[in-house]
């Protein structure tokens, strides 16, 4: 499913030696070694077409000041080979342009081709023409599949070899995936599954990169290829192989969003925890998945059901700004682990029990010690004598102790600023309060009421085989002779479709009677659409049109699950007396009328303007667009465009696809939980949600790529029916930061490349509250901490100071924390 990496080492027990004029790679069962070193290896996951590649300096400079070694990411098969044999790495999928932003940055790569991926991407990064070639069956022992596979990843592995990207040819990519989370379900396919990973590993392996391969979630992998672990934890997780480096490529910051669901938090104290927690145990690679989730552009997004949004929680969010406090406290804890990796890598390891869950690793060597102390309670905290020296470790929390005596980090100690990121209108020069909009109808008549289509057959088609993904949008038409003494024109009768979850509308002789989607969290993703209708004698025409969201993206056989509408279609008048219309003259077109003729590409608008009407703009119409002009925010900032007031639909900025929006689906108010979210104990991707009862995805990213000096066009397609008129576009930054600490650190407030206009709150002893809400106690310092942080801070985009008695006053209590709330200057062009 998903990507990120770390690596450690003592003893060799085995290695794999890369001959290189550049660099020589070797790994062991605890670290990876380059140019003779030991190195444990904290990578990243960024996906490069989730973002745009002006992006991309900016992310991997971001990944590398917060202390990464690597980037690793996925390679998507579906985006470079979207037709047979017709390939494309243009623009945000030129894959090579990427590994070299990597390697201009001086971090290592992880080159993870799959080609299958999962990914929360459309139908697991497979390509629809790839399941409708005669006699394949994908992820087993199938001749037809096994060559289109050998067949990409031989080209992508002679297109990073032809750039000499592999270390062993001087290059930065160290390592390399071949197949991805096939242990999870290889059990179904019984011996052919066995026989494919094992032809997959003899694959690889001819292709002769001179780095290794792993396979992640692949429990004792066919030789020579290397076993990874993938999960929110993986301390526990021991290779099959002892010779095997400790090696985690999905450490999953966050969770992705799917339509109807809440906005997923994983706190920074727990998922640093998890990180020191797996080098404390012998860890040798960690990766964060995602480092960078970035956006489902176009229709991408599998699942079904995932957001457009991709933001994950990550260290760095979607719009690419520093995900604050956790891009802070992680970079603290890498920063650490870097200071102690040759210990690591090099020392022999004890453990010393110190009380009930709590643990003292030591890592020695002759010339120095290191260790860590792990409280794995959930609730108590500790206090530990541990060398003669008291410790204090909270509950379900790790500290460092570089030399085995003084605390340099403790996970659960978060020292770095939280960032409160705010929307900002547009203050684009001579820029309206409203848009103005021009509006057209999506013509529809000639398959809602006449039933015109491409093909027909006398049967129900899966949407995959009929679309070919080449569009969401799938209409099934039939009709019906009936006879004026037919017996169901005497009641009222229900017209039935059974659908796989996605979209259906339905239209009878012309006449809108309905729409139906799956609700979120439905295991089976289907249902059953029933509507009323009043049959006519003669012909009477029934169209439906099918909607997807993406296709199924993972599980065993996940390829071979339906989309789009199943069989029965019936007309019922009773339990006796039902009409099967599945073996009927079904007409089928793919596509809708506005998507085919490019009403979004500014060119092929401007050629037809005369259609796109100004008044009046309808409201709540259904399969409507819109559209409008306006102008790039001013500065850098990055750009987003609120869409509440929307139904469902798509949209485009300049001709570029900013993906699904569906602002009408509201996140469901049940999965919200009333107590505070709490970082003690393990995590799952229902704790710490938030934003319960509101819209799922309101805001969607504009890359500042898309948009152009002068004139933007924005183009909505309106499936729903909504009101354009709230529509504004936004910037993101940074509105305020916070710390909240102890005595004892250095800390910094920094409002990046704006100066700090005012500090709000300060105050230091037992401070109560959170960002945004802190409140002075009784047992503060009386010194007045405000005034001397103005002092130092305000008017610097940046201030450093460390929290000391003798600055900010002795308080009337055991406690001494600072409390600090800056606003950050608003710029007014």
């Amino acid at each position: 499913m998903n990507i990120f990496n770390i690596l450690f080492s003592s003893l060799i027990f085995s290695f794999i030696l890369f001959h290189s004029n550049a660099l020589n790679v070797t790994h062991d069962s605890r670290s990876i070694i380059i140019d003779g070193n030991h190195r444990i290896i904290l990578s990243g996951s960024i996906h490069y077409p989730r973002s745009t590649a002006p992006m991309w300096p900016d992310l991997i400079r971001k990944a590398k000041e917060g202390g990464l070694d690597a980037v690793e990411t996925y390679v998507f098969w579906n985006a470079h080979e979207p037709a047979h044999r017709q390939y494309d790495f243009s623009g945000n999928l030129d894959l090579i342009r990427f590994l070299k932003t990597i390697q201009d940055q001086g971090l290592y790569a992880i080159l993870r081709i799959g080609p299958y991926t999962c990914a929360e991407w459309n139908y697991g990064g497979f390509p629809i023409w790839l399941h409708n070639i005669p006699g394949v069956s994908l992820r087993t022992k199938n001749d037809v599949f096994m060559n289109e596979m050998k067949n990409f990843t031989t080209l992508i592995v002679d297109m990073v070899k032809k750039e000499k990207l592999f270390a062993s040819q001087g290059g930065n990519i160290i390592l390399a995936q071949v197949e991805n989370e096939y242990g999870n379900v290889m059990e179904p396919y019984g011996d052919d599954g066995k026989s494919y990973i094992n032809w997959c590993a003899q694959m690889a392996d001819s292709l002769d990169i001179g780095v290794p391969w792993i396979m992640c979630q692949q429990a004792a992998p066919p030789k020579p290829m290397l076993e990874t672990c993938n999960g929110w934890y993986c301390d526990e997780y021991k290779p099959k192989d002892p010779n095997t480096p400790k090696m985690w490529t999905e450490n999953w910051t966050g969770w992705f969003k799917s339509w109807g669901g809440a906005d997923p938090l994983r706190t920074a104290e727990d998922l640093s925890y998890s990180v020191a927690r797996f080098f404390q145990k012998g860890g040798t690679l960690q990766n964060y998945y995602m480092y960078h989730g970035g956006t489902n552009f176009g229709r991408t997004s599998g699942g079904p059901y995932i957001t457009t949004t991709y933001d994950y929680n990550a260290p760095l969010d979607e719009y690419g700004n520093l995900n604050q406090p956790k891009w802070g406290h992680l970079k603290q804890l890498h920063d650490v682990l870097h200071s102690i990796e040759y210990t690591l890598t090099n020392g022999d390891v004890r453990n010393e029990k110190l009380s009930n869950l709590v643990m003292a690793t030591i890592y020695q060597t002759k010339e120095k010690s290191s260790c860590f102390l792990s409280n794995t309670n959930t609730k108590t905290d500790a206090n530990v004598n541990f060398g003669g020296i008291n410790y204090f470790v909270p509950a379900w929390s790790i500290s460092i102790l570089p030399d085995c005596r003084e605390e340099a980090y403790n996970t659960a100690k978060v020292s770095a600023q939280t960032s409160s990121m705010v929307k900002k209108l547009n203050k684009a020069e001579d820029e309206p309060r409203s848009l103005k909009w021009t509006w057209r109808p999506e013509l529809i008549e000639s398959t809602s009421i006449q039933g015109r289509g491409d093909v027909s057959v006398n049967k129900i088609v899966d949407q995959k085989d009929m679309a070919n993904d080449a569009s969401d949008y799938l209409w099934y038409m039939t009709s019906i002779d009936v006879a004026k003494d037919d017996p169901m024109l005497n009641g009222t009768v229900t017209l039935r479709v059974n659908d796989t979850g996605h979209v259906l509308h339905a239209f009878f002789n012309g006449e809108y009677i309905g729409s139906q989607w799956s609700k979120y969290g439905d295991s089976n993703v289907t249902y059953v659409f029933e509507r009323n209708i009043k049959l006519s004698p003669g012909k009477n025409l029934i169209s439906l049109l099918s909607v997807t969201l993406g296709f199924k993206n993972y599980g065993p056989m996940f390829d071979l699950v339906g989309a789009g509408i199943t069989s029965p279609i019936e007309l019922v008048l009773s339990k006796n007396v039902i009409k099967d219309l599945s073996s009927n003259k079904w007409t089928y077109k793919v596509g809708l009328n506005g998507i085919s003729n490019k009403f979004f590409n500014t060119n092929c608008a401007s050629k037809s303007s005369s259609k796109w009407v100004s008044d009046p703009i309808p409201v709540d119409r259904n399969f409507t667009w819109y559209k409008t002009t306006f102008k790039a925010p001013l500065g850098n900032k990055p750009v987003v465009v609120d869409l509440l007031g929307l139904g469902k639909g798509m949209a485009w900025v300049n001709g570029h696809s900013l993906g699904r929006y569906w602002p009408s689906y509201i996140a469901d108010k049940n999965l919200c939980k009333t107590e505070t979210c709490d970082y003690r104990g393990r995590y799952s991707d229902s704790k710490c949600v938030s934003k319960c009862g509101e819209p799922t995805q309101r805001w969607y990213h504009v890359p500042r790529s898309f948009l152009k000096d002068g004139e933007n066009t924005l183009v909505l397609f309106e499936e729903f029916g909504g009101n354009p008129s709230y529509v504004q576009f936004q910037t993101v930054e940074i509105g305020s930061i916070c710390i909240n600490t102890h005595e004892g650190k250095e800390v910094k407030l920094s409002c990046q490349d704006r100066p700090i206009s005012k500090i709000k709150f300060a105050s230091f002893g037992s401070p109560q509250g959170v960002c945004g809400s802190f409140d002075k106690s009784e047992y503060d310092s009386e010194v007045d901490v405000l005034s001397i942080l103005e002092k130092e801070c305000v008017g610097k985009e940046s201030c450093s100071f460390k929290i000391t008695e003798d600055k900010f006053g002795k308080p009337s209590c055991e406690i001494k924390k600072l409390a600090v709330e800056a606003v950050c200057k608003d710029f007014t062009f």
